[in-house]
């Protein structure tokens, strides 16, 4: 029954603890990273470039960190390349009809592609006397093709922790299909505003700090509407959000996730200069704070 306690939506309920937090949180900065980055160098101006560097530089950091919080959260952390090999006869395993090990080649996937794109960047900023990989990078044909299949594979991770929560039956989460689609709108928010917070840092005076300003608030509000759909249409499961831990966390997130940084947008006047780092740091600690409702959600719920 969707009314019942989430201890009674499992045979066994997975044990998911704060390492899970920072696999989701790194996890969808990376790919909101790879995705922003690409789309500057796509569509933006020469004089932007320097941010869409940021962005690409930032990818594999967030995904050696996200990996490695998912490694040592296993049971057997040694064991994680059984995701990848088949055990007994030592070949890749393909089943990528399931989330784990789709995911799994994906991830592998774009750790490649934002290799090349942080070469490129490397090379771009003058970190590397090697010049060949500045042809990893838009405008040249092969990076364009690496920038367009990165960001889309940047999507699918910032979305993919809702596909392995269906795939699970976590308690709650399960019971709606919205959930990957407030993950990415999130995933964009937390790009945007670290790249924000790099550019109020390094004192850059560029057209795409603007247009990141604009795209954080644009993803904060449609974040919003997807967030009230998905409770909505949770039905009576949502109704496990009423306990008196999810309730806390929930209304912190709209608070600081949502009210918060929407409101210094509006009133630009209220920390001054800081304005807009203080609503980049919120957007980040909204990000985090839902990654969090996510996780410990059913655990609430059952308490």
């Amino acid at each position: 029954m969707i009314d019942a306690p989430s201890s009674t939506w499992f045979t066994a309920p997975p044990e998911w603890h704060w390492l899970i937090v920072l696999y989701f949180f790194f996890g969808g900065l990376a790919g909101g990273c790879y995705f922003l980055a690409a789309l500057i160098d796509l569509l933006g101006r020469d004089r932007d470039r320097p941010l869409a560097r940021v962005g690409y530089l930032t990818v594999l950091p967030c995904l050696a960190v996200s990996a490695l919080a998912l490694i040592f959260d296993l049971s057997r952390p040694d064991r994680f390349w059984h995701l990848l090999v088949e055990i007994h006869t030592g070949r890749p395993l393909f089943q990528l009809w399931t989330p784990m090990n789709s995911g799994a080649w994906m991830l592998l996937a774009f750790s490649f592609l934002a290799l090349l794109s942080s070469l490129a960047a490397a090379a771009e900023a003058g970190w590397l006397r090697w010049r060949a990989p500045l042809r990893l990078r838009p405008p040249g044909a092969l990076g364009t093709v690496i920038a367009i299949v990165g960001a889309l594979i940047g999507l699918y991770i910032a979305s993919y922790e809702g596909a392995l929560l269906a795939f699970t039956s976590r308690p709650i989460w399960a019971e709606t299909p919205l959930i990957g689609t407030v993950l990415v709108l999130s995933a964009l928010s937390m790009a945007a505003a670290f790249l924000l917070l790099v550019g109020r840092w390094r004192a850059w005076d560029l057209p795409g700090m603007g247009a990141l300003q604009r795209i954080d608030a644009q993803a904060i509000i449609v974040a919003l509407l997807a967030l009230v759909a998905l409770i909505v249409s949770l039905g009576g499961a949502a109704r496990a959000l009423l306990s008196p831990v999810n309730l806390v966390l929930l209304v912190a997130l709209l608070l600081v996730g949502f009210v918060a940084p929407l409101a210094l947008r509006l009133r630009r006047d209220w920390l001054g200069g800081h304005t807009v780092a203080a609503a980049a740091v919120l957007a980040l600690a909204g990000g985090f704070l839902l990654r969090t409702l996510i996780v410990f959600s059913p655990y609430g719920a059952s308490s």
